[in-house]
């Protein structure tokens, strides 16, 4: 009796698990996240360890990260699964930019398995950040 009550619980949690799914878009891989100050170790330095994270360094009145912006999660789309774009405000998570030493933006990082294994700072043509990347995923 117990195995059949348990049996139906998982199928359950199962079909809602299929259903947010579904209303999310489907089975798409996620390509881009909001990261701050209380999730970031979470979110990209574990993370890290099983997927490149591409984290953007940015703030709002940023005129050069309004034009890099674009660019990234454009990016992130057409290399879903090979890495994931988090994007991190500075102006309201200012204990990681200083942590990280953020000092121009936008500041692009790559972290794998848990370390910075690159970075450029400032804007980039969309051919720029392809060739860039191309070169720090492999």
């Amino acid at each position: 009796m117990k195995t059949l009550k348990m049996d139906k619980e998982l199928e359950e949690i199962k079909r809602k698990k299929i259903q947010q799914l579904i209303e999310r878009g489907g089975n798409k891989m996620e390509t881009e996240i909001e990261v701050n100050d209380g999730n970031f170790n979470e979110k990209v330095i574990e993370a890290s360890k099983s997927t490149p994270m591409v984290v953007d360094f940015w703030a709002e009145w940023c005129a050069p990260c309004k034009m890099l912006g674009p660019i990234l999660e454009k990016l992130a789309e057409e290399y879903t699964g090979k890495f994931i774009l988090a994007k991190l405000d500075v102006q309201t998570n200012q204990t990681l930019a200083q942590k990280y030493e953020i000092r121009s933006i936008p500041c692009i990082k790559i972290f794998k398995n848990g370390e910075i294994t690159n970075e450029f700072i400032g804007a980039k043509s969309q051919e720029e950040v392809k060739d860039w990347l191309d070169e720090n995923l492999s």
